[in-house]
């Protein structure tokens, strides 16, 4: 119909597209200072090994040789500082994030730890990247492609940017895939991680919305199509703590 807008879900909310990079910064505006507090409260610890994985999977070069990461929504510098952990004096590491006080709190933790050198922090929205083509030796996303208006459009961004023979790394939650796990988590995250979200940072809406946007996000096979779609190759994801989380993964051949 003529002059029909495009719609996403916002929680349990029909939006129109164009709102929702609104409504997700009003979220990360509100958490920032707690964030990774949260993750912590949220996961039970557990995104802390998570990420080690995804890490893993990055394998940044021990050498002096040059490695170029992008992390993409990393704001607070979590993955980003790993990444440099486990690399070589050639790993440098560039967060691009669109949420200005999840950056803010990055850049004062990269100049208390001595990160300054290594990690670049940069605003920038996934879905339109500041950087030319191939600029990349691999692109990673760590539970922030679902608040992302138009996944396509960013998977599609990280393949353009990324060098050939470079890859393409994307952990999210998932799809919980052990009988009896299932409902445990489903209470677990509709009743208790609200209510911890208000106690800890005030806001009990913000988290409330981090929660159902795990619902809404895509199962790990129509993921995974997606990231092919985009182009990637050699496309797989492994799922994680009963497929609470899934590392997804795509090279650009």
């Amino acid at each position: 119909m003529a002059g029909r807008r495009d719609e996403t879900h916002f929680g349990y909310d029909t939006i129109p597209l164009d709102e929702k990079q609104g409504r997700v910064d009003d979220v990360f505006h509100s958490v920032a200072r707690r964030y990774d507090l949260m993750n912590d409260l949220m996961s039970a610890g557990l995104h802390r090994p998570w990420k080690d994985a995804l890490v893993t999977a990055v394998n940044p070069p021990k050498s002096g040789r040059d490695f170029r990461l992008l992390d993409l929504a990393g704001g607070t510098g979590d993955v980003a500082f790993r990444v440099v952990d486990a690399g070589g004096s050639g790993t440098r590491v560039t967060v691009c994030d669109i949420n200005a006080e999840m950056l803010a709190v990055g850049r004062e933790r990269a100049a208390q730890r001595g990160y300054d050198a290594a990690v670049t922090f940069e605003q920038g929205n996934a879905e339109e990247l500041p950087y030319p083509d191939r600029s990349f030796d691999c692109v990673t996303i760590a539970f922030g492609i679902r608040n992302v208006p138009r996944i396509e459009r960013a998977l599609a961004e990280a393949y353009r940017v990324l060098r050939i023979g470079g890859r393409f790394l994307c952990l999210e939650f998932s799809s919980v895939d052990v009988p009896g796990l299932d409902a445990l988590y489903e209470l677990y995250s509709f009743q208790v991680i609200p209510r911890v979200g208000q106690a800890v940072t005030g806001d009990r809406e913000a988290y409330q919305y981090l929660v159902e946007s795990i619902r809404k996000f895509p199962k790990p096979k129509a993921f995974a199509q997606m990231i092919e779609a985009a182009g990637f190759r050699r496309v797989a994801f492994t799922p994680m703590t009963g497929g609470v989380v899934a590392l997804h993964s795509g090279w650009k051949l």
